[in-house]
């Protein structure tokens, strides 16, 4: 059986499959399936966080899924923000990338006001980051932030990707030719 129920019809121990079938099957896996129609939010806390969060991206436009980028304060536009993670999931959205630097709290409010999963990217703009990567990091039991590391908005969008991909195959299997591209690479030196 394939994911979108286009069934083969199988004797015994042999699978026989007729043309029609196959043609669905074909047909039916290259539909976007429901993760894939899920767009990606990156939001960041100020707009000199751009270059970072940037990379993100470029990394999800590689894997071909749909995001949107704005520009949302924690301190600054309390409110919209809020609203904005109140709303993401109605919005369409599946996974919420949050990147900001110093204090760092934009990804805690996503993830106190979004039932949807958050990756925080803590952003160098002070103490080489590191006050960014506690604020991001040190979320309180109960309202999780999966945390990359320091300008890691790239690793933030690979994990978005496999979020994503957890039920969709056709995804699942562009991330893992990515990864073994990678090893390649890797191992060409």
């Amino acid at each position: 059986m394939s994911r979108r129920g286009v069934t083969s019809v199988t004797s015994r121990s042999t699978k026989v499959t007729s043309p029609l079938l196959t043609f669905l099957e074909l047909f039916f896996d290259r539909l976007p399936s429901e993760a894939m129609s899920k767009k990606v939010a990156i939001v960041m806390g100020s707009g000199s966080d751009r270059p970072v969060m940037e990379k993100a991206g470029r990394m999800l436009e590689q894997f071909g899924i749909e995001h949107e980028t704005r520009v949302l304060s924690a301190h600054k536009t309390p409110d919209q923000a809020i609203e904005f993670a109140e709303n993401a999931a109605a919005n369409g959205f599946g996974v919420i990338i949050a990147g900001a630097g110093k204090a760092a709290h934009l990804a805690g409010v996503m993830a106190a006001k979004s039932l949807l999963p958050v990756v925080g990217v803590p952003i160098a703009a002070s103490l080489d980051g590191m006050d960014s990567l506690l604020a991001t990091v040190q979320m309180p039991t109960g309202i999780p932030v999966a945390t990359v590391a320091i300008d890691g908005a790239a690793n933030a969008a690979l994990l978005a990707v496999a979020i994503l991909a957890v039920d969709d195959e056709a995804l699942t299997a562009q991330l893992a030719r990515y990864r073994k591209d990678l090893a390649e690479k890797t191992l060409a030196g």
